[in-house]
């Protein structure tokens, strides 16, 4: 397993250096569909990297991030709520937020169905879900996830196909973006 409680200043100081240029407009044109000063929750945060490119994008957004290695978000700048939770028990009231953010992070989370249920519940009406992971069907993102594996993280990585019909078994309608072995994936929950 990843001790990322004590890695927080190597993933502070190269995070956003993996984040490529397509990854950071997709992430702007996500945000922009948002309402003024809308509640964002980045979900295994880590050091903040998401909640940092999503204030170069918008800086009127109220940015809470969340993650299970309090080490981590230590990191995180000023400008953002830390708490400290793992994906599957969110601490917050339902239809807290108007999106949900995940960068790099799915793959990590030990019981996706339940990340999912968590995000549903703490999502307003009509709320918005981005994630940017590796696509396991590409050879770089088939490496990155065997690496994980190895090191005994969970692996949960989707094609962007899969994932968007798993997503829509929570109420969800996604669209995917390809960048090589890497995408982006911008989800809306659709009326009950």
């Amino acid at each position: 397993m990843i001790p990322f409680n004590k890695l927080g200043w190597a993933f502070h100081r190269f995070g956003k250096r993996i984040y490529p240029q397509e990854v950071r407009q997709s992430l702007c044109r996500f945000l922009d569909a948002l309402p003024s000063e809308a509640k964002v929750l980045d979900v295994g945060a880590g050091t903040g990297v998401l909640c940092e490119l999503s204030l170069a994008c918008r800086d009127d957004l109220v940015l809470t991030a969340a993650d299970p290695a309090k080490g981590m978000l230590q990191y995180c700048g000023e400008h953002v709520q830390t708490v400290v939770a793992p994906a599957e028990t969110l601490p917050f009231d339902n239809d807290s937020f108007d999106a949900v953010l995940m960068g790099e992070a799915l793959h990590h989370f030990r019981d996706v169905d339940a990340a999912f249920l968590e995000i549903k519940r703490i999502l307003k009406p009509n709320g918005m879900l981005f994630i940017y992971d590796f696509n396991p069907k590409k050879l770089k993102g088939k490496l990155i996830a065997k690496g994980e594996i190895l090191l005994g993280e969970p692996g949960n990585f989707f094609e962007p196909s899969i994932l968007a019909t798993k997503l829509a078994t929570f109420g969800f309608k996604a669209n995917s973006e390809q960048y090589g072995y890497r995408y982006t994936l911008h989800a809306k929950m659709l009326p009950q």
